[in-house]
């Protein structure tokens, strides 16, 4: 453990080890420093993630994406593929020295403040930052790690003891897509030191961290004026050329019915229509079939496809994904169960899986639909 004592209103506790040792030390140092305020390096969703365990684990994941928490479901899951690796080497549970300093300061009485970012906000900002190649990185360690295909001596432990477990996600991500590091790294440092220092104003403050994390956070405990609301905005997108593709398309079709329309009659555009409109349903319901989809998802992904290939906006594997998702509900837990399953049986069985591949593959038969659609129609009003 690192103590750190900045002034007379704030003391920094920086967590050397995740284990049992160090959870005492932080209950100990509580009681001997008697502080009136203890701050901790949780964010409100990562707080609730630790102590509402069985009622994350058991919520849809229907919902978690209506109220907004994919990113933080996305964080979470990650967090559990790292945990089940230290637990499973060291019989730890990351995250105790933060629950052991609220325990405490809750049984001593003293009031208890969150002062780490929204995860969610942290891992947006770090994704707008990122270019495509990290992007993609990103997405395969991500999945490699959720899977369990990288073996535990790959993963670096060591390190991972020398630090909080959000920490050690945040290092992760940094070696990844390091033009992301000024929010991994910086904007948290600059978060929870200026939150520590607000919280300072009401009396002494003994605040709980990563011990990678001490000597930023006293650099920024320095500097009075930061902007928290400037740190906890998501810049705004910017257009790909895959979205300006998507934008083509819509106008290019619009282009080829309205020309056979004006030129060659009725007829031949309704022709048209009704080739574009089976062959995009009929290649997307294709691939939800072969994703093992519910025979309703399977019909959402033929009716969606000839309409979603016209609207950039949404994608016929969303719409599919959505169906199979609402009538085989998948809970936290089937992600959490991913590292577990062993033969192709388990993982076809499994809700996630299923739900994935039906979006992968119903939007990878959209793409295909529309790929051959368009020549094709183009070719009967004889421009080809």
């Amino acid at each position: 453990m690192v103590l750190v004592k900045v002034n007379d209103n704030i003391i920094l506790v920086g967590t050397a080890h995740i284990s049992p040792k160090s959870v005492e030390e932080v209950r100990e140092a509580i009681i001997e420093f008697k502080p009136d305020i203890v701050a901790v390096e949780l964010c409100e969703r990562r707080y609730k993630g630790l102590t509402e365990k069985d009622k994350w684990e058991n919520t849809e994941v229907t919902e978690l994406l209506k109220s907004n928490n994919a990113y933080y479901f996305l964080a979470q899951l990650f967090l559990s593929a790292l945990q089940r690796e230290l637990g499973k080497e060291y019989g730890v549970q990351p995250g105790a020295e933060m629950l052991a300093a609220i325990e405490e300061a809750e049984k001593q009485g003293i009031p208890v403040t969150l002062v780490d970012r929204d995860i969610a906000i942290t891992l947006k900002r770090a994704w707008k930052k990122m270019g495509f190649r990290e992007k993609t990185r990103f997405t395969w360690e991500f999945l490699k790690t959720l899977l369990g295909l990288e073996e535990v001596e790959e993963i670096d432990l060591d390190k991972l003891m020398d630090q909080d477990i959000i920490s050690a996600m945040m290092e992760e991500l940094k070696e990844i897509a390091p033009s992301a590091t000024e929010v991994l790294i910086d904007e948290r440092d600059t978060y929870i030191a200026k939150k520590i220092l607000d919280a300072s104003r009401k009396g002494r403050v003994l605040a709980v961290v990563g011990a990678g994390h001490i000597k930023g956070i006293r650099e920024h405990l320095e500097k009075p004026d930061i902007d928290l609301k400037e740190l906890e905005e998501i810049p705004k997108k910017k257009i790909s050329w895959i979205k300006t593709i998507g934008y083509i398309i819509p106008v290019l079709f619009a282009f080829l019915i309205g020309y056979a329309l004006f030129t060659k009659g009725a007829t031949l555009a309704g022709t048209m229509f009704l080739y574009w409109f089976l062959i995009n349903g009929v290649c997307s319901a294709a691939g939800a079939a072969i994703a093992g989809g519910h025979p309703l998802s399977i019909l959402t992904a033929f009716f969606a496809a000839p309409i979603t290939s016209l609207n950039p906006a949404i994608a016929a594997g969303w719409v599919a994904g959505y169906v199979e998702a609402k009538i085989r509900t998948p809970v936290v837990k089937d992600f959490q169960e991913l590292r577990t399953l062993e033969s192709f049986k388990d993982f076809w069985h499994n809700r996630v899986v299923r739900l994935l591949l039906v979006v992968a593959l119903a939007n990878v038969g959209s793409m295909i639909g529309t790929i051959i659609a368009l020549p094709y129609i183009t070719s009967l009003l004889g421009l080809t």
